[in-house]
């Protein structure tokens, strides 16, 4: 696979485990099968608890069963599902980075032991509840709401485009407290209490091998310890994306290594005008940009990890990660695609379903537009949202 700077001969014993672990579960499980998933907009939910079994569910977490591995680790994960697909990716990231990690940084001792384990294991799916329908790059103008009632709390509201929710167990939904002058905090509502729906959304034309769908909230009564204590106010969710971007811009590099590869191999074996279509210059063009704009991705992935190590990750230096890399497998997996020509359309060949899948990426848990404003910011100390 392309490393063409070397930047996994530095990588421990257990980073190239996971790494060759999560390469052939794709290899295996995933690949055969992920065109006729996307052809069909189905996600094959058996291979959850086998997840599970092999620690892809926010290994970078300890405790509660979790082995606690490297961030360098658990970037090359997300990057191995994405190989295999972006709806496998997110899955994974979503039940990780987006309901586990609130739940074990910020959750209580009571909600960690009943939720982390089962979820760790496979046992039990999560999603995130923050994207409304009216409200997408400004969450803060949420509008679904909570109001305490003595030792409950009563949930209204809507969220749409959350990954996960026709088939998860639990949602962790952000709502404004009513009781308490709008403060944001989160709640763990389970999806099988009274007023709750989780319907699927269907005839996407885009990460397609990936169960999306709505949270409806209608009167829901959830006890008071299903209340986050450990947060509250928009930190709570945004720190929840800054660790779900962390894994995208990890995981992308995948996608868009998966496209090269075959675009590669395909001009390799491709024969016009008496020799392999590699032979000629404006294909080893291509190669050669796509090569160069995937290496850089992962070089800044590899440095995002090391800052997250020593807990010197800042939301920008996410924001420019996922920008930057999202774009680049965007707009490699369309150049890989066009070097194979007419059978690049085909599910038999995987260039187009990334191309189409990363249609989803560059817009979700932040838009591209978004996290340039993010780091003009930083760059002016001048806010341009508004």
């Amino acid at each position: 696979m392309l490393d063409f700077v070397g930047l996994e001969d530095d990588l421990s014993a257990e980073e190239r485990m996971i790494r060759d672990t999560a390469r052939d579960f794709v290899e295996s499980e995933i690949k055969p099968d992920i065109g006729e998933h996307f052809i069909e907009g189905t996600f094959p939910t058996d291979i959850i608890p086998k997840m599970g079994e092999m620690g892809f569910f926010a290994p970078n977490l300890d405790g509660y069963g979790l082995p606690g591995v490297s961030e360098t680790a658990y970037g090359l994960l997300m990057q191995e599902l994405e190989a295999g697909d972006s709806g496998l990716r997110s899955m994974a990231s979503v039940q990780g980075a987006l309901v586990m990690y609130p739940i074990h940084a910020y959750g209580s001792e009571e909600q960690k032991e009943e939720w982390l384990p089962a979820m760790g294991r496979g046992d039990a799916v999560g999603c995130f509840g923050l994207t409304e329908p009216q409200h997408g790059s400004n969450p803060s103008g949420m509008e679904t709401h909570a109001e305490k009632r003595g030792d409950e709390y009563v949930l209204n509201g809507a969220k749409t485009w959350i990954t996960n929710s026709p088939i998860a167990d639990v949602a962790v939904v952000w709502a404004k407290d009513r009781s308490d002058d709008d403060t944001v905090r989160g709640f763990l509502v389970e999806t099988d209490r009274e007023g709750v729906t989780t319907n699927k959304l269907d005839e996407k034309l885009s990460l397609r091998a990936s169960i999306t769908g709505e949270i409806g909230l209608n009167d829901v009564v959830v006890p008071e310890e299903n209340v986050l204590p450990g947060v509250s106010g928009m930190k709570g969710p945004l720190s929840c994306l800054t660790q779900a971007r962390y894994g995208i811009a990890w995981g992308v590099i995948g996608a868009a290594r998966d496209a090269f590869e075959e675009a590669r191999e395909y001009a390799k074996g491709r024969e016009q005008f008496g020799q392999p279509i590699a032979g000629f210059q404006l294909q080893q063009q291509k190669l050669a940009e796509q090569a160069t704009q995937i290496t850089t991705a992962q070089l800044l992935a590899h440095r995002l990890a090391d800052l997250k190590e020593r807990g010197d990750l800042e939301p920008a230096h996410v924001s420019m990660a996922k920008r930057n890399n999202v774009r680049m497998a965007r707009d490699m997996s369309r150049v890989a695609r066009e070097m194979l020509g007419g059978n690049g359309i085909s599910a038999d060949y995987s260039p187009m379903r990334h191309m189409a899948n990363m249609e989803t990426v560059y817009t979700y848990e932040g838009t591209h537009d978004i996290h340039t404003l993010v780091l003009g910011q930083e760059l002016t100390g001048i806010q341009a949202f508004q």
